[in-house]
């Protein structure tokens, strides 16, 4: 069993000297990505919306459930495999989109692309990745990957990235429903950086033929208040996302594409008109399932049945759009019911250990997503470090349902949980 191999590799590397890469503590990974991260890199993915009120929600829904662990059942052979969307996968984990990886490490998303083909865990594409999906798509190879939507006003652009999302083997379109505006995010705020402005996290678009084509005939015109001021900080921005955008640096400089990049996405990335009635635009155009990120109410999620949707994610953007907003543990049970089962439930949203992720089955999830854990594996030993997290978070599962005296997920319901 993999948590039993997991505890004696550590435990026997640990007589040469030898200790694991990163803290199977959650609260360790955290203090040690800080050492190992820029402070506006950590800044971004560390921080919340407003107070954060919302993260310590996230926390605190987790540790409200106790494991009721029973005795002298039969443990000696776990299954923790689960069934997702016609795939059956080893574990119930799932690697959530975070953007601008680039920030925590040089391999960004390629690296975390090896890991979870490595892990067998499948990963959902970020649509502000810091490299195209198909370059992340070849990493992976025949492992499962989904693709994460924004919706932008361009409805031709929203086409083709779903063509592309598919070209590349995506199993699945998770359109995030809560980021039509950014939320108020008081770390990067004070700070004073948001990555994309310096043409970080945009290598979705950037790649893209209708972006370019968007660039070429709809320039942005900033007016005189939007212009930056001619400074040293502005000139580095400059030089920053003129080499991020894919050309070389001096014909990207002169024909001055990097920087309409930058301008075209601002202008273009979110829609905050977004209603139901957008949804069969999208069904029209791909057969792939489709998935909705950021249901808290029980009514959405019955709406996403009645629309025909084909699964949920129960997220609230890991506590970064709305300061005081519910728990997403908390929301769960009551969601559970709305669906019956009748579609998977993905819950992500302040998981940080394999026990978080038995709670999160038992109150009804199919699947859990991970994201800052496997962000700070990346930043303290890249692509090694988020093998390490994954390890670890599907050892502790595996001895968490041991320990509470079940041999399968299929056994651990609300009756497991006090």
């Amino acid at each position: 069993m993999i948590g039993v191999r997991r505890q004696t590799a550590i435990y026997r590397a640990g007589v040469s000297g030898r200790r694991p890469r990163v803290p199977t503590d959650a609260t360790k990974l955290e203090a040690r990505a800080r050492k190992a991260m820029p402070s506006e890199a950590f800044e971004y993915i560390s921080g919340g919306a407003g107070t954060g009120a919302t993260m310590r929600a996230n926390r605190d829904g987790f540790d409200h459930w106790r494991i009721v662990p029973r005795m002298l059942r039969d443990v000696s052979a776990r299954d923790t495999g689960i069934e997702l969307l016609g795939r059956r996968l080893p574990s119930p984990f799932l690697l959530c989109p975070v953007g601008v990886l680039e920030m925590v490490h040089e391999e960004a998303d390629l690296a975390v692309a090896r890991a979870a083909a490595a892990e067998d865990v499948p990963m959902i594409f970020s649509n502000q990745a810091s490299r195209p999906m198909e370059a992340c798509a070849a990493a992976l190879g025949s492992s499962p990957r989904w693709f994460q939507l924004y919706w932008s006003i361009e409805n031709d652009l929203v086409e083709s990235f779903v063509a592309r999302a598919e070209a590349s083997g995506c199993e699945a379109i998770v359109v995030t429903l809560d980021t039509t505006l950014l939320g108020w995010r008081t770390h990067d705020l004070d700070i004073a950086y948001l990555p994309f402005l310096r043409g970080k996290g945009i290598a979705q678009y950037t790649s893209d033929p209708v972006f370019r084509r968007i660039i070429a005939t709809s320039p942005v015109e900033l007016g005189p208040d939007e212009q930056p001021k001619p400074t040293p900080a502005a000139l580095r921005t400059l030089i920053q996302l003129t080499r991020a955008y894919p050309d070389r640096f001096a014909s990207a400089l002169r024909s001055g594409h990097a920087r309409a990049a930058v301008q075209t996405f601002v202008r273009i990335y979110s829609r905050p008109s977004l209603t139901w009635d957008d949804l069969p635009f999208l069904r029209e155009r791909t057969k792939l399932p489709i998935v909705l990120k950021g249901i808290l109410h029980p009514d959405d999620a019955s709406r996403a049945l009645d629309e025909g949707i084909d699964g949920i994610i129960v997220s609230n953007h890991g506590g970064r759009q709305v300061d005081g907003a519910t728990s997403t543990i908390e929301a769960l049970p009551g969601i559970a019911r709305a669906v019956d089962g009748r579609i998977p439930i993905v819950l992500d949203s302040g998981v940080r250990s394999g026990a978080d992720a038995f709670k999160a089955l038992a109150l009804g999830a199919t699947a859990v997503g991970l994201g800052r854990p496997y962000a700070y594996g990346l930043a303290i030993a890249g692509e090694a470090g988020v093998r390490e997290v994954l390890e670890n978070l599907r050892a502790e599962l595996d001895i968490t349902l041991s320990l509470a005296g079940c041999h399968s997920l299929a056994e651990v319901g609300p009756e497991t949980l006090h």
